[in-house]
């Protein structure tokens, strides 16, 4: 699972890394939430890397106005391509995420503590995601939203939690952008784990927990990190 990550590059960094056109200015983030706002980088309609921003929570199609939507914030890599909420975002909606670390949790309940999983370097990377336009037929408007791919965890994470975000390479990038030029079980291929020495864990201070808090300087390690 990936309930919650972070995005403190620089915005001239992830354009870079990206390579999207458009020129956006956005905050540095330590502790995105569910429901909030997302760089999202789609295919835009001359095939080429666009940025946008959708909220972080998945809305299906098929969710009428009147209903309560509900927060789908990851799929499952296994069953994306069956699942009715997914199946055709998986097919034609699929996006990446951009980010440079995420957060996981270990131990009892009432006393999990929180762990960072970034590159060694402090590099970006971008999570697979699939994407939908939600149509609010009662209140009028539309919604963009959006899910993270999780699959199996790598040595790392494995330690921490049984699942971990898709997290793909730029040479994946284009491939999984492809839309339906780039066939399913294409696409499925490329959802596999990070490579074992990919990600680092560096457990954090307990406040992090709280997804009100997001500011520079919320990530303080705790030395030593005993798992």
């Amino acid at each position: 699972m990936c309930s919650r990550y972070t995005l403190s590059a620089p915005p001239d960094a992830v354009r870079a890394f990206f390579a999207y056109r458009e020129h956006p200015n956005f905050p540095a983030r330590y502790n995105i939430a569910p429901t909030q706002p997302v760089p999202v980088v789609i295919r835009g309609d001359e095939g080429v890397p666009e940025f946008v921003l959708m909220r972080w929570g998945f809305i299906p199609a098929y969710v009428k106005g009147d209903e309560r939507p509900p927060v789908l914030i990851n799929a499952r890599s296994e069953t994306v391509a069956e699942k009715p909420a997914f199946r055709a975002a998986f097919k034609r909606r699929r996006c990446l995420l951009p980010a440079d670390g995420f957060y996981e949790w270990t131990g009892a309940k009432g006393a999990k503590r929180p762990f960072l999983l970034d590159r060694p370097d402090g590099g970006l990377f971008g999570f697979a995601g699939i994407w939908e336009c939600w149509q609010d037929r009662k209140n009028g408007g539309e919604i963009d939203t959006v899910a993270i791919l999780t699959c199996g965890p790598n040595k790392v994470v494995s330690r921490l939690h049984d699942r971990m975000p898709v997290i793909l390479q730029p040479e994946q990038f284009e491939a999984w952008l492809g839309g339906e030029e780039t066939e399913a079980e294409n696409a499925k291929a490329l959802m596999a784990p990070a490579p074992d020495d990919f990600l680092q864990a560096t457990e954090m201070d307990p406040k992090i927990n709280n997804s009100k808090l997001d500011e520079p300087g919320i990530q303080q390690p705790v030395q030593p990190a005993l798992l």
